[in-house]
């Protein structure tokens, strides 16, 4: 029998989505049921290798922990990585297809559906349940011709809808009541019912406007749930900009937050860590005291090396190794330190060349062929176990590779570290996110006693959070018939 299929969309960018599929996810793995994550098309610069070798955003990844199953490519058939304010890269069923920018991808989106379907039916003949992601929102007028991330991939599978909002935010019930007049009435009828998210408060006072609410539209409210403080989950994209900050703390951390930083949830074990104060600094923002810097990965490259230079991080950066700070690159943040990065094929904008920062003997040519590889091994300090995954379209070379940071598996090395021993580059993300291979690095960055944090157990006490606050604060008795799956979940 296929899986029955529920979408969940919202009435804006952040209303709470990604989380509330993987609480799903987490809520029906729990009670047995085989079950998917689904986002038709994605927008993010943070993404993750799949098992089957191609790139899906990290929502999707983080979601499929929640299911309790590894990520594919299927669950996210339709990746945009923004490479500019009007263009992205395409990636479609994990593999790049090309560079567009919007007029171009908008006439391509029938291609793109036809992605998206052939992943949806692969899905619903393999799991029980699918439970699928929105864009946006769907009363994004000007983008309903040829739509394929919210109702128009439910009219075309068929699928109902529930319509979350965040009460955060404020004007929750304009919202709601504004998304659905602005829906066709074809598509209001999918609408299942409304989620309201991250209320703090007391509930009765909230009940009045929940009974109006149904009264106005006819749709029920299938639960109100509460603002959860303390979750440790990757983000879709949105740079979480105070997380992480300690006055109290033994060891700073600066983190420049460049304009395409790519995989920003590379440090979400450092902003999870007790020990550290972690500052992602913007625009505008000099570079602060601190004994360890980290450049992120980019989407790209010599364009976010020139904001780099332009906003003086090029000056604190020499200050702050003169006095023994230490210096990480990560990915794209890895080719700056070198002393070249050469795009003579226009992969990330206008073919040229730009100077690097200097830091590391060797240089970087980027290449159409992405490098998409799920990786374990070793670091070379202390020899502390790691893993992660490679998504780079740069090769580098130079005398400096011959001293690595990583030992890898199939005895492959990978990134560098200067002679000197202040600064280290990788290509590899989720570098922290083994509990060893962190401790290693925040004792060379200067730390005695670093604590141990798992980030990835952190994840799981949070899907579990998850699954609980759907338990206790939603309709599971409507959900489980929504979804066609025992009624034993909704007990």
């Amino acid at each position: 029998m296929s899986a029955r299929v529920l979408m969940v969309q919202g009435c804006t960018s952040d209303a709470g989505k990604s989380t509330l599929v993987a609480a799903l996810c987490r809520w029906l793995h729990r009670h047995g049921v085989a079950v998917a994550p689904f986002k038709p098309q994605n927008m993010a610069l943070n993404s993750a290798v799949t098992e089957d070798g191609g790139e899906i955003g990290r929502a999707q990844a983080v979601q499929a922990q929640a299911a309790g199953v590894p990520p594919h490519t299927d669950f996210n058939p339709v990746l945009l990585k923004p490479q500019s304010d009007i263009g992205a890269q395409v990636i479609v069923h994990g593999h790049a297809v090309g560079n567009m920018d919007a007029r171009d991808y908008h006439a391509y989106k029938r291609v793109a559906m036809d992605a998206v379907l052939v992943s949806h039916a692969r899905l619903v003949e393999r799991y029980r349940a699918v439970v699928v992601e929105g864009a946006g929102s769907p009363a994004e007028i000007n983008l309903r011709d040829r739509d394929i991330a919210n109702m128009g991939y439910a009219e075309a599978v068929d699928c109902p809808v529930l319509l979350v909002a965040d009460i955060d935010r404020g004007g929750v019930f304009a919202h709601l009541v504004g998304t659905l007049a602005l829906l066709s009435p074809g598509e209001r009828a999918r609408v299942a019912g409304f989620v309201i998210n991250r209320f703090r408060g007391d509930i009765a006072l909230l009940q009045p406007g929940l009974d109006w609410l149904q009264r106005e539209t006819g749709k029920p409210v299938l639960g109100v749930l509460p603002y959860l403080h303390g979750l440790h989950l990757e983000a879709e994209d949105a740079l979480p900009r105070d997380a992480g900050r300690r006055e109290d703390a033994l060891l700073r951390v600066a983190v420049p937050a460049l304009p395409r930083i790519s995989n920003h949830t590379d440090f979400d074990a450092l902003r999870a860590h007790p020990q550290l104060d972690v500052r992602l600094v913007g625009p505008g923002e000099a570079p602060p005291p601190c004994d360890l810097i980290v450049l992120p990965g980019s989407k790209a490259t010599r364009a976010d090396l020139a904001w780099l230079r332009e906003q003086g991080w090029a000056e604190a950066i020499a200050r702050h190794l003169r006095y023994g700070g230490k210096l990480i690159g990560i990915c794209g943040g890895f080719q700056m330190l070198g002393r070249a990065v050469h795009d003579p094929l226009g992969i990330e904008g206008e073919p040229g060349s730009s100077t690097g920062l200097g830091w590391l003997a060797m240089e970087t040519v980027l290449e159409p062929e992405k490098q998409l590889r799920r990786v374990r091994g070793r670091l070379a300090l202390e020899q502390a176990d790691v893993a992660g995954y490679e998504i780079h379209c740069g090769r580098s070379s130079g005398p400096a590779l011959a001293v690595p940071a990583c030992l890898l598996d199939g005895d492959r090395l990978d990134g560098a570290i200067s002679a000197d021993g202040q600064v280290l580059g990788t290509y590899l993300h989720g570098v922290f996110d083994q509990p060893a291979a962190l401790q290693a690095l925040l004792r060379w960055a200067g730390l005695r006693e670093p604590a141990a944090v798992d980030v990835r157990a952190l994840r799981e006490a949070s899907l579990e959070r998850l699954a609980d606050m759907v338990e206790a604060h939603l309709d599971t008795a409507r959900l489980a018939q929504l979804l066609g799956v025992d009624r034993a979940c909704a007990a």
